[in-house]
C-alpha cells in the first residue's frame, strides 16, 4: 500500500470512530447560542487557526435561513494587528484571552481548537471564557491534553496523527454547519 492509500484508509477509519454523541452535544450548544443571540468565539494556532477562520465563515454564511436570525461567529485568529500587539507588548499566551476580555459575555461560546490540547494561549482563552460565564468547547486530539479538563464540551479526534486530527476538525466544521442549517430550516417551518 502506498502513502496515498495508507493515509486515506486510516482517515476513513478515523471518521468511522468519530464520537457522534460529542458532535451532537456541540451542535446543541451552538443551537442554544443561536437561539439566545449569543456570540461564538473560535480560536486556534497554525492549521487550527485556519480552521477557526474557516469555521467562523461557515457558521456565519452556511447557516443562513431566510427570515431567521443569523449566527454571530467571530474568529479571534483574524485580527492579526491585535494579536501581534498583545503578543509583542505582553506575551503570546495572551493573544486570544485579551481579545475575549473586550468581547465575551455570559452564555457566549468560546471554542478552542488544539490538536495537543496543551497550547498555553488556547488554555488561557478558554479559562477567561469560563471565568466570564461563557460555555467552553474544545476540539482536540486523542488524549485532549489539559484542554479536556477546562471545557464544558470536548470532541476528541481518535488519531495520533496531527494531520488527520486537523483534517477531522475541518470535517467537524462542515458537519456542524450543515446540521445547524438543517435545524434552523426546520425551526423556520414551525
Amino acid at each position: 500500500m502506498d502513502g496515498v492509500d495508507s493515509y486515506l484508509s486510516e482517515m476513513a477509519r478515523v471518521m468511522d470512530r468519530m464520537p457522534r454523541d460529542s458532535i451532537r452535544n456541540v451542535v446543541n450548544v451552538l443551537v442554544g447560542a443561536w437561539e439566545r443571540g449569543s456570540r461564538v468565539f473560535i480560536l486556534g494556532n497554525g492549521g487550527s487557526a485556519a480552521t477557526a477562520s474557516h469555521m467562523s465563515s461557515d457558521l456565519n454564511k452556511m447557516t443562513i435561513v431566510t427570515g431567521q436570525p443569523r449566527f454571530k461567529a467571530v474568529a479571534l485568529t483574524d485580527n492579526v494587528p491585535l494579536m501581534t500587539a498583545w503578543g509583542n507588548d505582553t506575551a503570546f499566551e495572551n493573544i486570544f484571552s485579551e481579545q475575549l476580555l473586550n468581547l465575551v459575555s455570559p452564555e457566549d461560546v468560546v471554542l478552542g481548537i488544539s490538536t495537543s490540547g496543551n497550547s498555553p494561549n488556547i488554555l488561557k482563552a478558554l479559562q477567561a471564557g469560563h471565568e466570564h460565564g461563557a460555555i467552553t468547547v474544545g476540539f482536540t486530539g486523542r488524549d485532549g491534553g489539559r484542554l479536556k479538563d477546562l471545557v464544558d464540551h470536548c470532541i476528541f479526534i481518535p488519531s495520533d496523527n496531527i494531520g488527520q486530527q486537523e483534517d477531522a476538525h475541518v470535517i467537524l466544521n462542515h458537519v456542524i454547519a450543515l446540521d445547524l442549517h438543517r435545524i434552523i430550516e426546520e425551526r423556520s417551518r414551525e
